[in-house]
């Protein structure tokens, strides 16, 4: 039997790696287009800083290893053309034929630039590859420039704005829609745009980018530009093989992670999941969710049957040492996808305070008719990422505010009071309901 996992990184080893402990007899064979098959992409912004000194440090496995620990064959710079599953086999560009049993793929995502005129210039970047960060630090020390723009205020948006703002550079970031980090919630972006500009980094939402010029975007002058819109899932050589495609636009699978075609499964940025809050298809593509779908999908190929449990769109990124955590849906997000929510936003201290406290935001949405709790934010410097898994894991478990006001968490003054943020607002919250 035969696998072939078309895809490194995140999805596609985590899918080898897996399929590989449960059937020791397999033959499984990686492709990856490019020469690095394991590294870690969030930490490019932080390598554009500085804090990660050399790109090296952010390099996994080596092909060398998978092939020495895992017995599992792994091609750098082999690029696959074209999927035949009548015939089971993938063309390659070098001209060679695979022959596969069961495939994975994990095509990942690309940041689409089609959008952009004059996107080909050379002071303009995306952040999305090791070569993309090197590229970009590279411009930052020969040609010093003073001002950047950013287009989008997703997480990439808001890490790359942190990394030039330290790196000395006048920023501004530009947003299409009216909100920050894709939660529509004005008081969430309203907090956003605050820290963005005590550290002299201006936000303006309601900008639509089509044109970026030599020197300026949208009337604001810059130096460089980053363009952390437009993530596209890298889908078409699935849809050229007749995989179906979602909704919304990436690969559509079922819980198994397997596509419309038997034997054929999709995992990583390529993919769509299911949100545990409305049962829909979402795309949300982190590397936390490629990693949990790989597994499933390789251990699937490998004959077991497990099943991948959806995502909440946990997400946290810092801005300047603060931070903005989601989870779920936003009281906007719920009411448009048919609930009538119900929401309880409070500020507390994230400890005693008689222990150097911190001030942490934390907002609960719940369903009016049902109290089950459908989503929440975090906002603060102590303890941000810890709150928002407890939210998150509350919304897998579809527990309702009056079950999340008697959670048993955790109290001592180095760490938390006695009643936790997430406790107050959860007191609030059913107040409200």
């Amino acid at each position: 039997m035969a696998l072939v996992v078309i895809g490194g990184v995140a999805a596609g080893l985590s899918a080898a790696a897996r399929a590989r402990r449960i059937d020791p007899r397999l033959e499984i064979v990686v492709l990856e287009k490019g020469p690095v098959i394991s590294y870690g992409a969030c930490g490019l912004p932080y390598f554009v800083e500085g804090r990660v000194r050399d790109v090296r440090q952010l390099m996994g496995y080596t092909p060398e290893y998978f092939r020495r620990e895992r017995n599992i064959e792994v091609r750098t710079g082999e690029r696959a053309t074209s999927i035949s599953h009548a015939r089971r086999e993938v063309t390659l560009e070098s001209g060679g034929r695979l022959r596969y049993d069961h495939l994975v793929i994990a095509t990942g995502a690309r940041c689409d630039i089609s959008g952009f005129a004059g996107a080909g210039q050379p002071h303009i970047f995306t952040l999305a590859t090791l070569d993309d960060a090197v590229r970009m630090r590279q411009f930052l020390r020969e040609k010093r420039p003073r001002s950047a723009v950013v287009i989008g205020a997703g997480y990439i948006g808001m890490e790359a704005a942190d990394a030039l703002r330290r790196n000395g550079l006048r920023v501004t970031v530009l947003e299409r829609s009216a909100h920050a980090l894709g939660r529509d919630d004005p008081e969430f972006t309203a907090a956003v745009r605050a820290q963005l500009e005590a550290h002299r980094v201006d936000l303006v939402c309601g900008v639509e980018t089509r044109e970026i010029g030599p020197d300026r975007v949208a009337d604001v002058s810059c130096d460089m530009v980053v363009i952390a819109a437009g993530f596209k899932p890298n889908g078409e050589l699935a849809s050229e093989a007749g995989v179906a495609t979602g909704r919304t636009g990436a690969i559509r699978t079922d819980d198994r992670m397997q596509t419309n075609l038997n034997g054929v499964y999709a995992a990583g940025d390529c993919a769509e999941a299911t949100h545990v809050v409305t049962g829909r298809p979402v795309y949300i593509p982190l590397g936390t969710t490629a990693n949990k779908m790989g597994r499933v999908a390789g251990a699937n190929a490998a004959g077991k049957r497990e099943r991948f449990g959806g995502v909440a769109g946990t997400m946290i990124v810092s801005v300047f040492g603060m931070g903005f955590a989601v989870t779920g849906l936003s009281a906007a997000q719920a009411r448009a996808e048919g609930f009538s929510p119900v929401s309880a936003r409070i500020e507390a201290n994230s400890r005693p305070g008689y222990y150097d406290p911190r001030k942490t935001t934390v907002e609960l949405v719940a369903d009016r008719s049902t109290g089950r709790l459908l989503g929440g934010s975090v906002i603060g410097e102590d303890g941000a990422a810890g709150r928002i898994n407890v939210i998150a894991a509350a919304l897998h478990s579809r527990l309702r505010a009056e079950d999340f006001e008697q959670l048993d968490l955790a109290y001592a003054p180095p760490f938390a009071p006695v009643w936790d943020p997430l406790l107050i607002a959860a007191q609030q919250l059913v107040k409200e309901l």
